[in-house]
């Protein structure tokens, strides 16, 4: 608390400014004027001529931008006779006036946190972007309890209806402001929170007795007193239990001013009146007689006053009539100017607006607004513990977004964990289009409904219509509904019967922040803490909320969590960009993680150069060699768990067909470390094409029992060619020397091998065993079954083999005779699903509770397996060099223990156990053309890769 009257310095320079100052001058240092920055030259010159004429002791802005705003303030300070005290009001931030600047949660939202020093760094993050602008009071933070829903003034901008929790939060969010050297304001004394009026508007009654009101609504204001407040605004209500004048508001109430709030309380800090131009006070009393009965009541800071010189010829007259005192004039102003000086006033400066976009939009501030949603977002119903939705496998999952006329920041973040039918019917669909609405979510067990753009007034039934509340009690009887409300927790009194509803969630706002946190925590990557601020009806009451925990799925969210350096980062997004306009791939997908928290996912330009559809994270691209890893090293692993496969045992072990070959002694782990002495690959389409088109006696252009397999778009290959592959693989020579040597072959024999093992299809038995139940739901052979082909990118313009462009069909064309399924080739995905696999592989071989692979295997597949023979291969894995160079596998930083491989279609996953960051990079730059070797020239996925470790770098 700023306490008046100390120091000697602060007292020297208010009695040299007091003795500058005439009657008239001091009686406008008591009063604060209106202010913008988004009009026109009219409103600065009144603002100047009050300045200039009246000497003004400040401003109070309203809306406009900040650096007009800081622009003004210095234009105004320069002209000023005394320095001008600022304030504004930001009870969520400068957000809540000025535009391109940062907004944090509401009150109530804050209400429901249970981790309130959130709200002391909150305090600290505004008092920093007011101190950029210039201003010096923050008219914050509101202590009204709020246990009135239909409350059209204070609601959402209330902690709630708890006082102990209102007056916690309230201190918390004071003393950072405080401490950082803003004014702050509690307001509205002496509570404007059970009202069901607009102070704005009318003079709103407060019924209570003086027992009532000292123990509840007083209690908040009590508690920040003790603490130190610097200042106590007074609302406009007419309370009479302490002052039953007719008509008389608050803020003109002597017995409430002075006689509870001064005397009683004990408060000593500034006094300040609500807006002096609010109808509240207006319509009943005039200009000049309002503010002369507010300075009678006991108020120091008079805020806009509707007519400054009628105000101080009123004043000045009741001095001589004797109803005030020029003594109780200078008293006043001397406080004012005491509290200039504490805010720095006494040497002012000029406002820096270089940057000023930057610094009001700081990475910490969102950061903590994202804590601020782990903190509060609410579950308050849960039946037979639905959520979170830990396995997705068997759900088929359906979100219906009310409010939304396009998919949003929700469910695209659902689309990370499941496969999930989006569909947008906007805020007030009509009866025929929620009929054919729930017609279409006939085969969909699981529907997540959200409702956004809703209100925060009950008047406006808070903005969701009746059909919506009637389709949603209709539909819930049929099918297991979440409901997630973004919006006020008062809205939970739309739905009288929310029996058959399973999970019911209040996310409080409909923000960016909100809606990826609230979607996590439905997935369980983040876990419910919330509790609501306040009582709905019966059933939802006032600290209700069920815990969950977290169940180990990749969290998504944002740099500053990690304390990622935004300026690195950026560096990717100028790359790719300039990669993609020199034509070294159309698009991308890029996701990186660290420490299990995803901190960069984007997608990066077109499908194809001809920029018709854009790439989404969602899209499925060829992984091409990922293949490898991603599908039969995983395979292995499993196998090798389960004490059905021996990686130190010959092939012919698993493969009879390769006895009484040169590929019978062929170890599995020598073949996976690329090192068995096999080919690096066959031109297996050679042998199909006659005078460079395709064999008919081998290829057709429809499916038949003779011609299975397809290979592309009107090419199905003969039955037995497979057999072909495999005569040919077994009849190639094997190399004299075991020096490592990358082979593609060898995983032809995986795939077999598997096959065998487990008697079920490669890619039946990975859906199985991994992809399905770790959600990997884009991860797939054959995509083109499950997918359409807008959502596959496509890859080569094949002019010499299948001479068409290749979309939906695997690329590597030995993978294509198989029919589309192999162990080296053949697997599509997206960047997202990758990246869980990965985790899955940090994680010792676990992922949202299941586990898959022992960790001792895990170990042993990512080791460096014949360092002795200058290979630094792994099984399956690839590994950075024994010793580094640029030419290499992976970027410099990586450390000796990761591992993971990259593709010929323009993809690359890696994984570092050692400081636990996951990188995945997915293109098609053999689009159209394979020889486009720009990306490895220009070295694009390892500088990339080089970046998020020098982002990340501070923490490891």
């Amino acid at each position: 608390m700023i306490v008046f009257g100390q120091g000697v310095q602060e007292k020297a320079w208010v009695d040299a400014e007091m003795k500058k100052l005439s009657l008239d001058e001091k009686i406008a240092q008591l009063m604060m004027v209106r202010a913008y920055s988004n009009k026109g030259k009219d409103h600065i010159k009144y603002i100047e001529n009050l300045i200039k004429k009246h000497k003004i002791g400040g401003l109070t802005f309203f809306q406009g931008g900040p650096v007009r705003q800081a622009n003004l303030t210095n234009q105004y300070q320069k002209i000023s006779k005394i320095p001008l005290l600022i304030s504004q009001d930001a009870e969520w931030g400068l957000g809540m006036r000025l535009d391109s600047t940062f907004s944090f949660p509401y009150q109530m939202t804050l209400g429901a946190m249970q981790n309130d020093t959130l709200l002391y760094e909150m305090g600290v993050r505004v008092a920093s972007h007011l101190k950029s602008v210039g201003v010096h009071m923050n008219l914050a933070p509101v202590v009204d309890i709020n246990n009135n829903p239909a409350n059209p003034v204070i609601n959402v901008r209330s902690f709630g209806e708890d006082k102990f929790n209102v007056s916690r939060k309230g201190i918390l969010y004071m003393k950072g402001l405080q401490d950082k050297g803003i004014i702050s304001t509690a307001k509205h004394f002496p509570g404007h929170g059970d009202t069901d009026s607009d102070s704005h508007y009318t003079l709103p009654l407060i019924p209570h007795d003086k027992a009532r009101l000292d123990t509840l609504e007083l209690y908040p204001f009590k508690e920040l007193i003790s603490n130190g407040v610097d200042a106590v605004m007074i609302a406009h209500l007419y309370v009479e239990s302490i002052d039953s004048r007719e008509n008389i508001a608050s803020t003109l109430s002597k017995p409430l001013v002075t006689g509870l709030l001064k005397n009683e309380l004990a408060f000593q800090g500034l006094v300040v009146t609500d807006a002096l131009d609010m109808q509240g006070v207006t319509r009943y009393h005039l200009p000049g007689e309002i503010e002369i009965k507010a300075l009678q009541a006991g108020n120091d800071l008079l805020i806009l006053p509707q007519d400054i010189p009628k105000a101080i010829k009123k004043i000045k007259k009741a001095i001589k009539k004797g109803n005030l005192t020029e003594e109780m004039i200078n008293e006043r102003c001397e406080k004012i100017l005491s509290y200039k000086f504490r805010v720095g006033l006494s040497e002012i400066a000029p406002i820096d607006t270089k940057n000023l976009y930057k610094i009001l939009n700081d990475p910490q501030s969102s950061l903590l607004e994202w804590e601020i949603y782990e903190e509060a977002i609410t579950l308050v119903k849960n039946n037979l513990d639905l959520l979170p939705l830990n396995t997705t496998d068997t759900l088929k999952i359906a979100s219906i977004a009310f409010g939304a006329n396009r998919t949003n920041d929700f469910q695209k973040m659902m689309s990370n964990f499941a496969r999930i039918k989006l569909i947008n019917p906007g805020k007030s669909p009509g009866s025929s289009e929620l009929k054919n609405l729930k017609e279409s979510l006939t085969d969909y067990n699981i529907l997540i409904i959200s409702i956004h753009n809703t209100s925060d007034f009950k008047t406006k039934n808070w903005g969701i219509t009746d059909e919506i509340v009637s389709f949603i009690k209709d539909i819930s009887r049929e099918k297991r509904v979440i409901l997630d409300i973004f919006g006020n927790p008062y809205a939970l009194s739309r739905f009288s019967d929310l029996t058959n509803i399973e999970s019911l969630i209040v996310s409080y706002q409909d923000t960016k922040a909100s809606q990826m946190v609230s979607a996590q925590m439905i997935f369980g990557s983040l876990p419910f803490k919330g509790r609501l601020p306040v009582s709905v009806n019966n059933v939802f009451k006032v600290n209700n909320g069920i815990d969950t925990k977290k169940n180990g799925k990749l969290i998504y969210t944002i740099p500053e969590v990690l304390g990622a350096d935004f300026k690195k980062l950026e560096a990717i997004n100028e790359l790719v960009n300039s990669s993609i306009k020199d034509g070294v791939f159309p698009g991308c997908q890029i996701i990186a993680a660290k420490d299990g928290k995803v901190f960069y996912q984007r997608s990066f330009g077109y499908h194809t150069y001809k920029k018709e559809r854009v790439v989404k994270n969602n899209d499925l691209y060829d992984l091409a060699s990922l293949t490898k890893i991603f599908a039969s090293t995983l395979a292995v692993m499993k196998l090798n768990d389960d004490n059905k496969i021996n990686i130190d045992q010959r092939i012919s072990k698993y493969l009879p067909f390769t006895i009484g070959t040169n590929k019978e002694t062929v170890i599995i782990r020598e073949m996976m470390a690329h090192q068995a002495r096999l080919t690096a690959w066959i031109r297996f389409y050679d042998m199909i094409l006659k005078n460079e088109k395709l064999d008919p006696e081998i290829c057709a252009t429809t499916v038949s029992e003779r011609f299975p397999y397809r290979v592309a778009e009107n090419i199905y290959i003969h039955k037995n060619y497979p057999n072909i592959m495999y005569d040919s693989i077994l009849d190639s020579p094997l190399r004299e020397s075991s020096k490592y040597l990358y082979s593609d072959v060898g995983f032809y024999f995986i795939y077999k091998i598997v096959e065998n093992i487990t008697n079920k299809p490669f890619d039946l038995y990975l859906s199985e065993q991994f992809y399905k139940p770790m959600g990997c739901y884009t991860t797939c052979y054959h995509p083109r079954y499950y997918y359409s082909l807008d959502e596959i990118i496509p890859t080569e313009n094949d002019n010499y083999f299948r001479r068409q462009l290749l979309h939906g069909d695997v690329h590597d064309p030995g993978a294509a005779m198989l029919g589309g399924v192999c162990g080296h080739a053949g697997l599509f995905s997206n960047a997202n699903d990758i990246a869980v696999i990965m985790q899955m592989l940090l994680q010792n071989g676990s992922y949202a509770g299941n586990h898959y692979i022992d960790s001792a295997t895990i170990i042993e597949f990512t080791t460096v397996q014949f360092p002795l023979n200058d290979n630094r291969r792994g099984i399956g894995f690839d590994k950075p060099l024994l010793k580094y160079r640029k030419s290499g596998p992976v970027c410099k930083s990586a450390s000796p223990a990761s591992f993971g491989h990259s593709g010929f279609t323009g993809t690359y996953a890696w994984a570092d156990p050692e400081n636990g960051l996951i990188y995945i990079f997915l293109s098609n730059r053999v689009y159209p053309d394979a020889d486009n070797w720009k990306i490895s020239k220009r070295d694009i996925r390892t500088r990339i890769h080089e970046v998020l470790y020098e982002a990340v770098k501070e923490n490891y």
